[in-house]
């Protein structure tokens, strides 16, 4: 008999604590969590952990009326210890280790003009366009919130960014027709996790792609955005309106100092080559005609400019002089390719036609005067986030040229 009543007090505690646990700890980048292919059982384990839960509940409720009277004060003491943890552990799952409540999404976004504008100017924006207004998210902001829902020129507009895996995307939250609230689920392989409020479906916010759900095999569709400095931004768009901080979340901007400045590989003492490629190292990624390839950040950072092929696209793939801003351009004018380098004003020049055109892909002088390349988009990404995501992704490694697919598995 006493084993029986022990072993309904504890089956209920194992209801009421381990499901939460491990969903705790498969959604949030514990050592190892994220390696694991889980998110299936992330998403299902959801939905019956208050199932579960309760009927630990029923259990224990059953113990105390039937049983617990019965045991010696230590065994009373022993089990109203385990119960009190039992509570410590719902704030851990429930509050401490929950994503949406962690990283809180600004109630309000509120926005300035450049004139009234408090955010600094060599900020990291995520800068969006449409319908003639344009708007800038700076990075320190989207890296703590994860995702501002928003307008811009009237079309709903959702601006995600993951800090795990140093990206950005920007999708329209219109799915079959009816407008989307989103919220942060978690984390798997290290890439945020977001989930619509009709559907509950789990969204991986590097790809858009639907990984569980209702919509499974769906993706939300992406718009085009840039990330530059903001005084680059300015440059191109004077009108813009820009997010500012908001007030509540100050200390949680603050952690993110220098996020964009400084790559992981320079923070690393050990680390004797600088050169080397690590899970957090720095690429541009692009993806034409549904082939990835990824450029070296380091050496893009010294090269500047490289004239390269993607797919039969001739490319343009550019980082300004603030070494931060960076661009991506399909370079064929008129049905011919056209090859570039810096000239000593640091503008874009051609070698065809010795026009020169400025950062945002215009012709201002010369015989192409007033043609305009056409973006390709681009993102910037930890190595280890965009070798997942596009696991056949070549990749520009300097002057050496390495581009083979096979040698990726040797890089880290």
């Amino acid at each position: 008999m006493k084993w029986n009543s022990a072993k309904v007090f504890w089956i209920g505690i194992v209801l009421l604590v381990v499901p939460g646990l491990v969903h705790a700890y498969l959604l949030m980048p514990f050592p190892g969590s994220q390696d694991l292919n889980a998110i299936t059982v992330c998403y299902y384990l959801e939905k019956v952990i208050m199932p579960l839960r309760l009927i630990g509940l029923l259990f224990i409720v059953w113990y105390l009326f039937k049983y617990y009277a019965k045991n010696t004060f230590k065994q009373k003491v022993t089990k109203a210890s385990v119960f009190v943890l039992c509570v410590g552990s719902f704030y851990i799952t429930d509050y401490m280790y929950k994503a949406e409540t962690m990283f809180k999404e600004t109630a309000k976004p509120g926005f300035a003009t450049g004139l009234s504008n408090h955010v600094p100017l060599n900020y990291l924006v995520i800068g969006v366009v449409n319908n003639g207004v344009a708007k800038a998210y700076p990075l320190i902001y989207l890296g703590y919130h994860h995702k501002v829902q928003d307008e811009v020129g009237n079309k709903p507009v959702l601006i995600t960014y993951c800090t795990m895996c140093r990206t950005g995307r920007v999708y329209s939250p219109v799915i079959n027709g009816v407008r989307q609230n989103f919220r942060l689920v978690g984390a798997r392989h290290y890439n945020a996790i977001i989930e619509d409020e009709s559907t509950k479906t789990w969204w991986y916010q590097a790809t858009g792609n639907a990984a569980v759900g209702q919509l499974k095999g769906q993706h939300l569709s992406e718009l085009p955005y840039e990330q530059l400095t903001l005084a680059s931004w300015l440059q191109k768009h004077p009108e813009t309106l820009i997010l500012q901080p908001d007030k509540l979340y100050t200390a949680d901007y603050a952690d993110l100092k220098n996020y964009d400045r400084v790559q992981a590989i320079d923070k690393d003492s050990t680390q004797k080559n600088k050169d080397s490629l690590i899970r957090k190292s720095w690429v541009i990624g692009v993806i034409v005609n549904g082939q990835a390839k990824a450029y070296n950040w380091r050496h893009m950072h010294i090269k500047r400019v490289l004239n390269d092929e993607v797919n039969h696209t001739p490319l343009l793939i550019g980082i300004e002089k603030d070494s931060l801003s960076y661009h991506a351009w399909n370079t064929m004018v008129k049905g011919k390719a056209l090859h570039f380098k810096l000239d000593t004003n640091g503008m874009l020049t051609d070698d065809e036609t010795s026009s020169v055109w400025d950062w945002d892909g215009l012709c201002i002088s010369g015989p192409q005067k007033g043609e305009r390349l056409t973006k390709v988009q681009a993102y910037q990404e930890y190595w280890h986030s965009w070798k997942h995501f596009h696991p056949k992704t070549t990749f520009w490694k300097g002057e050496s040229g390495l581009e083979q697919t096979a040698f990726l598995d040797m890089l880290l």
